[in-house]
């Protein structure tokens, strides 16, 4: 492998040219315009020529090893597959976090059994690069490798990292336990419960607040963060704030309730700022339902002393979607029903197994999990009206738990209910999970 990439012939010859004599002087000034064109150039036969000066003439500049990273996710492939054979030919250390953005880690790929689904050349180019700065594809000396690579960048998230701010949670142990659930024989709520098949899942062991977050501990928040961003998603709406959106309603609004009338961002900023995070959907399944497998969190058989919902918040039994649809409809956002949510620490005799309470009803949960990937959320519609994404798939969040609007079989652990990363519902709530090393 060379270092020097074969410069495409529609480049323009004459500005390359120029820049190639200068840079042989070492001009600071042509090194600037280089780092400019390299990033910039409408051109991408010239950004790709830019990155190749550069590496020649300036590696040692401050600047190059950053241009060289950058131009790694350039949207053009060409241009991106010249950085990355460049900074593997060079072994530039810093490009690394670049590398396995597009790879995934060299002690994986490099292991015989690892499934991959690479797209094309990009995998294979920055696969190369990594091997060629690490020095070797032995899967377990990478391993050794990478960690000694990130030890600082570690000490660096940690410093940045807050310590958990609330001690009023339970642990989950660590293990491997059933998830999921078969479809229920007969629904006469016609709820999609055929989402979450039965399977042995592994987590680590986790803390999760005992609670939902309540309006005591949210005001709290929003005080401390005072109107500014130190907490915020990078996607959050520009100008939007986490004022809930029911804080002048008597029936949502008394500091013992568990907060509501907030949407993803804002649960997503208070966790940060509580030093931990939302629980995925798996977290918060096996909060909920413990190493049994329990349909419930306090057990298989449904308890409606154990739980705040349908029937209880509108005082009237519910038999089916038909008579469930009808009382739903006479909600009013004036006065009723008079009490539709309970105290975040009530009811605690349908406590999980762990301890958690009103992990079914009350109020449903938001997690971090997207609903149709089941990875992590990862948003990208700043600027941008809900309009323009209420039917895109990266924009729907999981609910878990049910709410006070909820009949049987939404209460399960195992139902998966979604929400609109934006909507603000008197319906739903949320509480943080926590790693064990805050204590």
């Amino acid at each position: 492998m060379t270092g020097r990439a074969e410069r495409p012939a529609a480049a323009d010859g004459r500005y390359l040219s120029e820049l190639t004599e200068s840079a042989v002087r070492r001009d600071s000034a042509v090194h600037e315009r280089l780092l400019h064109a390299a990033a910039h150039h409408e051109q991408w036969t010239v950004r790709a020529a830019s990155l190749e000066i550069l590496a020649e003439h300036f590696l040692t500049e401050t600047g190059t090893a950053r241009a060289l990273a950058r131009a790694t996710h350039d949207s053009v492939d060409w241009v991106a597959f010249t950085a990355i054979r460049l900074i593997g030919f060079h072994r530039i250390r810093s490009a690394v976090p670049d590398l396995i953005k597009i790879s995934g880690w060299p002690s994986n790929f490099s292991r015989p059994t690892t499934l991959r689904k690479p797209v094309g050349c990009g995998a294979a180019f920055a696969k190369q690069a990594l091997i060629s700065i690490f020095g070797t594809n032995d899967p377990q000396h990478l391993r050794n490798l990478e960690n000694e690579y990130f030890v600082p960048w570690r000490r660096r998230v940690e410093t940045r990292r807050r310590r958990r701010n609330n001690d009023d949670v339970v642990l989950v142990p660590e293990g491997t336990y059933r998830h999921g659930s078969d479809p229920e024989p007969t629904n006469p709520f016609r709820m999609d419960d055929t989402d979450n098949p039965p399977r042995d899942v592994f987590l680590p062991a986790f803390y999760i607040d005992r609670t939902a977050v309540t309006n005591a501990r949210y005001a709290v928040f929003l005080k401390e963060a005072g109107g500014g961003s130190a907490f915020d998603h990078p996607d959050q709406p520009t100008g939007k704030g986490h004022e809930p959106a029911h804080i002048d309603d008597p029936r949502f609004n008394r500091p013992d309730l568990p907060v509501v009338g907030i949407d993803w961002y804002d649960a997503w900023a208070f966790a940060r700022w509580a030093g931990g995070m939302l629980p995925s959907e798996e977290q918060w399944e096996r909060a909920a339902r413990g190493a049994d497998g329990r349909k419930y969190p306090w057990g298989d058989v449904f308890e409606p002393d154990r739980v705040q919902y349908v029937e209880h918040a509108f005082s009237r039994p519910v038999s089916d979607i038909a008579e469930l649809d009808e009382l739903l409809v006479t909600a009013q956002p004036s006065a009723f029903p008079a009490v539709p949510v309970l105290p975040a620490d009530s009811l605690v005799q349908g406590a999980s197994p762990y301890g958690a309470v009103h992990m079914a009803g009350n109020v449903w949960e938001i997690t971090r999990t997207n609903y149709f990937s089941r990875e992590d959320m990862d948003p990208f519609f700043k600027g941008r009206d809900p309009v323009e994404f209420m039917n895109r798939k990266e924009a729907f969040h999981v609910l878990r738990g049910g709410s006070w609007t909820s009949p049987p079989s939404c209460l399960t652990t195992h139902y998966r209910g979604r929400d609109l990363i934006t909507d603000r519902h008197s319906e739903v709530g949320f509480r943080c999970v926590y790693r064990l090393d805050d204590d």
